[in-house]
């Protein structure tokens, strides 16, 4: 029996080759099926595993979705490569090609569109972290210092943490402002919670830029500068990505 077709992403024709023995999720290797203008990146994957039921049941388990992601992603990767990849959500998942050549002739107009939009173009990420924290008065000065001496350890501990916050984002709307001149589109996120990232200190920056290709290497060239520009500050950089950020497939 065949399997199902999972659909990685949707882009332009593309004579370049991708990374030999790529394989993607399930294992299977992705190949492109062409409609009009449009090429989607599939791959078969076993119906047992990735039919809505099963499928469903999969997304809850942590493994079998790490494993999943990593595998698509690298198929994401590969295509970033060689030509500008519109991708699709984690799980996407058709019947068979005639299916996946339906979904391309009803959204023909707006990936035509937002391909227009992104090619030659790449995502990269920057992030800002304030790693140092100011100082509580120590317990041992509390001791022998008087209530009074101790309010005001207090009072300038709270004075010299307020001033970090305060620099650093100072710093963060600076950098923002600097690295947007090389972008044609930015997407400013949340901050990361670190005590649900892992990732050590406060996040205060977390943004995505579109960038020209052409002008990726001044790009990160100037990310490079400001990393050791403001002590207790940490510059984080990711990419090239396709762009995630500004494909619209979040409100697809």
């Amino acid at each position: 029996m065949t399997g199902l077709r999972y659909v990685y992403a949707v882009c332009r024709p593309f004579d370049a080759p991708l990374q030999a023995q790529l394989t993607g999720v399930a294992g299977a290797p992705p190949r492109q099926l062409r409609h009009h203008d449009l090429i989607a990146v599939v791959s078969e994957v076993p119906e047992r595993d990735f039919a809505e039921e099963p499928l469903r049941a999969h997304l809850e388990d942590l493994d079998w979705l790490t494993a999943t992601a990593r595998a698509h992603q690298s198929v994401i990767d590969a295509l970033t490569v060689v030509t500008t990849p519109l991708p699709l959500r984690l799980g996407t998942v058709f019947r068979d090609d005639s299916g996946v050549r339906v979904m391309l002739e009803d959204r023909e107009d707006g990936f035509r569109r937002t391909l227009d939009r992104l090619t030659g173009r790449v995502e990269w990420g920057v992030k800002v972290y304030a790693e140092s924290e100011a100082q509580e008065p120590s317990q041992e000065s509390a001791k022998v210092a008087s209530g009074r001496d101790y309010l005001r350890q207090r009072r300038r501990s709270h004075r010299a943490h307020e001033e970090m916050w305060v620099n650093a984002e100072r710093f963060a709307r600076r950098l923002h402002e600097s690295l947007s001149e090389f972008a044609e589109d930015t997407r400013l996120h949340a901050p990361q919670n670190s005590a649900l990232s892992g990732v050590p200190g406060r996040n205060v920056l977390n943004a995505a830029y579109l960038v020209p290709r052409a002008r990726s290497e001044e790009f990160v060239e100037l990310v490079d500068r400001t990393k050791n520009e403001e002590p207790g500050l940490r510059v984080e950089l990711t990419g090239p990505w396709a762009a995630y950020s500004f494909s619209g497939e979040e409100n697809s």
